[in-house]
Order: structure tokens, then sequence, then C-alpha cells
């Protein structure tokens, strides 16, 4: 074993090394674990596990596609730090994906550009692959259809996504996930249950295709996929770790036990809700008509002006339309708002 892997597998510092020296993990670097667990790093940034007998779940997590969304990249760091020390033991095939180097080490939401709106395909579409961010898309979407095609050809029979972050402003429902559009297939509750034990209890149904990351996993391999919001942005080492813990203990169960048990579904478990307005920024002065610390899901009558620009005018349609994602300052032609209802499933 090389200098490299062997601290790799006694260090376990993959984060660190993939931010400070990544041009030591530009090579494909493939190691065993004493405990038979394979790994691959295919690029800074990106890294596989193996099982020596995986139990037929393709798992994938992601995070820091922000690179300020801080909590999400601590939780996979150290997971993957416990998979390469040995610490723990992995019985699936796992791909853990850490989004946007750059502006990790500059504590930003991107560089260049958004590079949640970049994928399935969005990073080629015009001006073309003009920046880092829409070329680290390609190849995160790449990534994981070489995993899921590998997982194919070995008999997997389960793939999943869960594209962890944090949102910009507080929310009256402090952790919620986003369930992406369907095509008509159904919703599916027991996937709702492992949102509720990893402490996600609202949920977004989206209402029609989107260039985000899980909607690429879900709408390209039909994975299990959630853009799932664990709470607030905030810099690295000022999360309240104790917050995100059953987030943590419930995605180190999924890759380290063979199958999950949940409570039956229950409803009342749940605030789930349905998109009603998607409201993009068209013009350099648009503005929204509510406080910049107005909380995710704060709701309105009907009627409520929500946003403004030049031409039009956006209101609330509904009593109790509550606004989700409110940031005014997204490039021209981005959606600066969604409004959602209550519904069911």
């Amino acid at each position: 074993m090389n200098q490299l892997q062997q601290r790799l597998t006694e260090q376990g510092d993959f984060l660190h090394l993939s931010r400070t020296q990544p041009e030591l993990l530009d090579t494909p670097i493939d190691l065993t674990l004493a405990n038979g667990t394979g790994v691959r790093v295919t690029a800074p940034g990106i890294i596989q596990f193996s099982a020596a007998k995986h139990q037929g779940k393709d798992i994938v997590l992601s995070c820091g596609v922000h690179g300020n969304e801080t909590a999400p990249i601590e939780i996979c760091d150290d997971l993957v730090r416990a998979l390469l020390t040995g610490e723990l033991e992995t019985c699936q095939r796992v791909l853990v994906l850490f989004g946007n180097l750059p502006a990790m080490d500059i504590g930003e939401r991107f560089v260049e550009e958004n590079m949640n709106r970049l994928f399935s395909g969005a990073h080629s579409d015009t001006p073309g692959l003009v920046n880092d961010e829409r070329r680290r898309a390609k190849q995160l979407e790449q990534s994981i259809a070489d995993f899921y095609a590998q997982g194919n050809e070995q008999g997997q029979n389960y793939r999943c996504h869960y594209d962890l972050h944090t949102a910009i402003r507080a929310s009256k429902n402090e952790k919620f996930a986003v369930y992406p559009y369907r095509h008509g297939k159904p919703w599916k509750t027991e996937q709702l249950q492992f949102l509720l034990a990893c402490g996600v209890n609202t949920i977004l149904l989206s209402n029609g295709p989107t260039t985000t990351f899980s909607y690429y996993s879900s709408n390209e391999f039909d994975a299990d996929a959630f853009t799932v919001e664990l709470g607030k942005v905030r810099p690295f080492g000022q999360n309240d770790m104790t917050r995100f813990e059953k987030a943590r203990q419930t995605l180190t169960a999924l890759v380290s036990q063979a199958e999950l048990s949940f409570p039956a579904y229950n409803p009342d478990d749940f605030h789930i809700y349905e998109v009603n307005q998607v409201i993009n920024r068209t013009k350099e002065d648009f503005r929204l008509n509510f406080a910049d610390d107005t909380p995710n899901f704060t709701d309105y009558p009907k009627g409520t002006v929500l946003a403004e620009e030049p031409g039009a005018t956006y209101v609330a349609e509904q009593d109790g339309e509550a606004i989700v994602f409110p940031n005014a300052k997204v490039a021209l032609g981005q959606r600066a708002l969604l409004t959602v209802v209550p519904t069911t499933i």
C-alpha cells in the first residue's frame, strides 16, 4: 500500500485531501480495506465503497452542492472517515459525493453559478461548459451513471440518492425534503418513513421536471431520491450537531445494515405540501415583499403581495399559501420563490 492509500486508511481525511491537495486524487485509486470493503476514488470529492458481500442497495449520498451548507458536509465527512478507518463497515454499495469543493473553501453557496440548477444536462446548455460548476455538475452526473451501471451489472436491485442541504434562511419547519416530480408514479410512503427517522417531517411534492441533482437521479435511474434540507446554513464548526443526530444515525444505519424497519405510515406525522406557484426573477429590480429573515413555510392570506417587478405583481392565490426558498438575488430567469399549499398523498 502506497503512502497516500495508507494515509486514507489510517486518517480517513478524504475530504481534507480533496480540498487541500486535489491533485493527489486526480488519478483513480483502488484499495481494499482490512474488512474486505473495496474503495475507489475517481476524483477529488468522489469516493465509492463496496462491501465484500453487498446486500443489494446502491446508495448515493451527496452534499456540498452548495459550498456553504456545512452540516451535511460534516456528516458525510465523518461517515467517510469512519468507513475508511474501519470504525464503520458498510454492507452495501455506497457512493459519497462532495459537490462544490471550491465554494466550500470560500464559504459561499457557489463561485460562479448555482450548481443545483445544472443537472439533467443543463450544464451543457448555452453557453456550455464555461465554468467549474458546470464541469463539476457533468462529472457528478457521470459518477452516478457509472455507479448505477456497475450495480446493474452486479445484480443490484435498489437505488437511492439523498442530496443533503441546509437552507439559506430559517424555517418554521426546521427540516424538510423536496420529493422530485414522479411523472405519474406514486409517492412512496416508506420513503417518507425513512425521512421521518432522519428527523424530517415536512415534505414538498414537486410538480414538474427540474434541473436539481435529486431529480436527475430520480428521473434518469428511477432512484428513490430527495433534496433533504436539514436546517439552516452556518459556517464550518458552528453547527450544533446534536440537531442532526437523527439524520446521522439513520444514514449510518442505511449503509451499515442490510435492511431498515420503520413504523407504519401515519399521515398525522407529516406536513405535506405541493407547489402552487413558481415565481422567477425576470427583471433586475425584482423584490420580495417580506423581510429577509422571514422563515420558510410562512403562510399568507389570499391576495397578499409576495413579490414585485416592473410589469408584474405576484400574490398569494389561496389562503394559507406559504413561501419556500425565497431569494431575490438569483440570476435572471431563475426561480426566486416557490409558493406551496397543504396537500395529502
